[in-house]
């Protein structure tokens, strides 16, 4: 993955600091704001906020899993590759934890799922081998996935519930270098050139190869319109008419890409 570079000391160090964000928000939502809706189709906050609480505990979930031999070998950009199978069951076991639980019971249970994460982590090896849905992945390339989780779902619980977006600097630099590498790995060429600045640059899609000088066809814009244009929050055209993101060159759409995902 060459256009994916990490140090995975500071993937945990942006894991751990998102997860501990993500605390300081749900504590800080109204109790009355946990019945509202948000952007994620019906999901309401309360649902939201059970989900944000499984994507630490998700960590001891795989950490307990069975290996299955022969299993296919994941890394960071193919992860995510069957997300959208598994998008109902996710959302189902979101409403199932969020049943008849009060915000105190929320946010006491997203306090301590990231308690027994953090200690978990602490106990892991870089190399470890976890079972993931559609094979295997090292633990190095399953921890930017909770970086994507946090941040991106750390923008959708401001928008629902009117709480300051935490994103920790490391681990959303994290989340756009995958959402970057993801998006090159699955349309891959030297015709265009995506920049999220002070970040990342990939190129993408197939046409004339850009060797040298200023790319003939440059996407630019910020870590957070980054974030959420490649998951989906907001379309392309939107953001363009925001001024949310540049697009210079002939061939510098990306419509056709996004969402990375969704």
């Amino acid at each position: 993955m060459p256009a994916l570079r990490l140090d995975p000391r500071r993937v945990r160090a942006g894991t751990v600091a998102q997860w501990r964000a993500i605390e300081r928000m749900v504590d800080a939502v109204p109790a009355a704001a946990f019945a509202m809706p948000t952007r994620l189709g019906d999901w309401t906050v309360a649902e939201l906020v059970a989900h944000l609480g499984r994507n630490p505990s998700h960590l001891l979930r795989m950490r307990d899993g069975v290996l299955q031999p022969g299993a296919r070998r994941l890394d960071a950009t193919t992860y995510y590759d069957d997300a959208g199978a598994q998008a109902a069951a996710i959302a189902a076991r979101g409403r199932e934890q969020a049943a008849g639980c009060s915000p105190d019971m929320l946010r006491a249970a997203v306090h301590k799922q990231t308690d027994a994460a953090v200690a978990a982590l602490a106990a892991l090896d870089d190399a470890t081998l976890l079972p993931a849905a559609g094979g295997v992945i090292t633990l190095a390339h399953y921890l930017p996935s909770r970086c994507l989780e946090g941040c991106v779902h750390a923008l959708d619980l401001a928008a629902a519930a009117g709480v300051a977006a935490e994103l920790d600097p490391e681990a959303e630099a994290v989340t756009a270098r995958l959402l970057a590498a993801t998006l090159a790995a699955r349309h891959p060429g030297r015709s265009v050139e995506v920049r999220v600045p002070p970040v990342v640059a990939v190129q993408v899609l197939s046409g004339p190869r850009h060797t040298r000088g200023t790319p003939p066809n440059v996407v630019e814009t910020d870590p957070v319109t980054w974030l959420e244009l490649a998951t989906g929050r907001v379309s392309w055209a939107a953001a363009l008419e925001a001024g949310r993101v540049s697009a210079s060159g002939e061939r510098a759409d990306l419509s056709s890409c996004l969402p990375v995902l969704s």
